[in-house]
């Protein structure tokens, strides 16, 4: 079973940065793509951005665009989330995942906190 393990959530204030980084337990694991995630208070969990590795593709969501940045590291066993210019609304529990042979995120990790405050 993959595990995943995130790392480098905490608390700022507006405007502040933090980078999130994951990665697999085994670093004989390696996966195409990676993504991440959030949940925020009484919301549902929504992906924030993702990487294919083959060709570094990104995508990210709306909210997010110019401010966050995924990048893979380590080849494919890991990646990171820079996150610039946080605001209030981005407070949630951040979670990533790796995608299967299929394409399909299939593993997780146990999620990090991640808190702004105004």
């Amino acid at each position: 079973q993959v595990q995943l393990v995130e790392s480098g959530g905490g608390s700022v204030h507006t405007g502040g940065s933090l980078r999130l980084s994951c990665a697999s337990s085994d670093y004989t694991y390696s996966s195409d793509c990676w993504g991440l995630f959030r949940r925020a208070p009484g919301k549902e969990r929504a992906e924030v951005a993702r990487i294919y590795i083959v060709g570094a593709i990104t995508q990210y969501a709306d909210s997010v665009k110019g401010r966050f940045t995924i990048s893979q590291d380590n080849g494919k066993n890991s990646v990171d989330l820079q996150m610039n210019s946080l605001k209030p609304e981005d407070t949630a529990t951040y979670y990533c995942s790796a995608c299967n042979k299929w394409g399909q995120f299939e593993y997780w990790g146990q999620g990090t906190q991640v808190t702004v405050s105004s």
